[in-house]
């Protein structure tokens, strides 16, 4: 009995010390989890007084797309400066190169025969202007060939004709459709075909010799009057818009419906005919921008915490996640900065990078010219892909990022940062957006890596790319954390560490890989 009890007390104390444990731990995680006046400030700013509305609908709505080299890229730019400086931050516009200065206008394209109907598409980038009616012709596709002599003397045959050169869909409905809807046995059917199609057309082109950007060039040069494609994105309604390859004649995308549509009628003989009329403009050589908006350090001037986010779009639609919610992110984070933490200890930048789309220009002419600021960055902060709320950072392959990156996080409030996963030392990226031309430099810069909400299929430079996608709940979860960590890599004690580590070996090669080279801007674009 005294043994029984003896082990009861026992019991009772290791449950009192773990109790007090407990205690003591919870009172040191609230003490170092102290609310900061700062953090508190920047909360009720952004939801109170939250600009975010009425900036993407300004920017979206009132600009539109923001084509490199198109009037709207330059009023997009002029509209920040202005909106800066009414919230009393220096901003500017910084030219760093030129680029082949167009208009879009309107696109109007009809079947007229075998029968009349309007048809859903667009006339690429910076494709040349039709005549007043546009052009009238037939249809037709590309031929089944041995090869690509067997072509070249199918090729004068496209001369007066309009040439379908994408291949037609096997399905319009996207794989998510067929798995809630079909049985088993036909969804796999459906993919085996597919798979076998797009093998074929595969295997069609290596034949015919050309690839998709030499193919609309050699149909021009051989007298075609225009070009259709079709670029699906594996989405109801969605597809990516891009550049034209033509120099004198149209080519226009049309949507996976009416473009399938065209592709049967004239396999089947019934010798469709359409009408183009894509209206533009060519304005010669234009400047290319970056606007750059800074609220200078107090204590470490010299110092900069740089907040990144690209400004330019394709012009599908209105480049509303890409990068539009990357943009207000950055001008709403500067905004409460400015007025909740207007002497900061480091300069925090703010840059809105012009032809990302193109290779990202724009921040790599900002590294090769300004070596100053980038050998003195803390951090840099990039938001670009697409409008959902921030869920991963790497380390980006800076040894000690945990360090510095734990430490402003720990400031971000728990429902914001539990949604937020971390790898450290992670690896270097190479490309995808601007951080990568300061990582390239050895200056530590992050991406705020986004939930997808069907981004790559639904608005990653699609004709679907609008202000009703954003997501302005989550959009404002980004301005907070990307303030909050702006507010805490400004103040700061220590500089953060540019230690990087030692690059893992290629299994492939067996050689050591390299930290990505810094690349050099393309200062003249679409001028050749």
């Amino acid at each position: 009995m005294k043994t029984h009890i003896q082990a009861i007390n026992k019991r009772l104390l290791s449950l009192r010390q773990a109790l007090f444990l407990f205690v003591f731990f919870a009172a040191a995680t609230a003490q170092a989890q102290t609310k900061d006046p700062m953090v508190e400030r920047i909360l009720k700013e952004a939801n109170e007084n939250s600009q975010l509305k009425m900036l993407a609908h300004e920017l979206m709505d009132g600009i539109g797309p923001r084509l490199v080299g198109t009037p709207q890229m330059k009023k997009a730019h002029d509209w920040a400066v202005a909106k800066y400086q009414s919230w009393g931050i220096p901003a500017r516009n910084e030219k760093w190169g030129e680029w082949r200065g167009w208009e879009r206008g309107t696109s109007h394209i009809d079947m007229l025969q075998p029968w009349v109907k309007s048809l859903e598409g667009t006339q690429l980038a910076w494709n040349p202007s039709t005549k007043s009616k546009g052009v009238t012709a037939e249809v037709i596709t590309l031929p089944e060939v041995t090869d690509s002599v067997a072509f070249q003397r199918w090729l004068p045959s496209v001369k007066g004709k309009i040439v379908l050169i994408s291949m037609p869909q096997a399905t319009g409905r996207p794989d998510y459709n067929w798995q809630e809807f079909a049985t088993k046995e036909s969804f796999d059917k459906m993919k085996a075909e597919r798979t076998a199609q797009t093998e074929a057309w595969r295997e069609k082109m290596r034949r015919i010799g050309y690839n998709s950007r030499e193919l609309p060039v050699a149909l021009e040069k051989a007298g075609a009057v225009g070009i259709v494609a079709s670029y699906w994105s594996n989405g109801f309604g969605v597809n990516k818009i891009f550049s034209a390859y033509t120099k004198k004649i149209p080519t226009v995308d049309l949507s996976l419906e009416d473009y399938g549509l065209l592709y049967r009628l004239a396999e089947s003989g019934r010798a469709p005919k359409i009408n183009i009329n894509t209206q533009s403009k060519e304005l010669g050589v234009v400047p290319a921008f970056n606007t750059i908006a800074e609220i200078k350090g107090s204590e470490k001037p010299n110092e900069y915490v740089i907040l990144s986010a690209h400004f330019d779009s394709w012009d599908g639609a209105t480049g509303a996640t890409d990068n539009g919610t990357g943009t207000i992110v950055m001008m709403e984070a500067m905004r409460i900065l400015k007025e909740v933490y207007p002497n900061p200890k480091r300069t925090i930048l703010v840059g809105h990078w012009g032809s990302e789309e193109q290779g990202l220009n724009g921040s790599r002419a900002f590294v090769a010219d300004h070596p100053e600021i980038v050998n003195n960055v803390q951090a840099v902060f990039n938001q670009d892909n697409g409008t959902g709320r921030v869920v991963n950072i790497s380390g980006q392959g800076f040894l000690h990022a945990y360090d510095y990156l734990g430490r402003w996080l720990s400031k971000v409030p728990a429902d914001i940062r539990q949604h937020i996963e971390t790898s450290f030392p992670g690896t270097p990226g190479g490309g995808g957006s601007d951080y990568a031309s300061f990582v390239a430099a050895g200056a530590p810069a992050f991406s705020l890596s986004s939930l997808n909400w069907s981004y790559f299929n639904y608005t990653w430079h699609t004709n679907r790319d609008t202000y009703d996608k954003i997501v302005f709940d989550d959009v404002r979860n980004n301005v907070i954390l990307t303030a909050i960590l702006a507010y805490m890599a400004s103040e700061d004690p220590e500089k953060s560490s540019r230690e990087k580590i030692v690059m893992p070996v290629n299994p492939r090669t067996g050689q050591q890989t390299n930290w990505p080279e810094q690349r050099q801007p393309t200062r003249r674009g679409g001028l050749d």
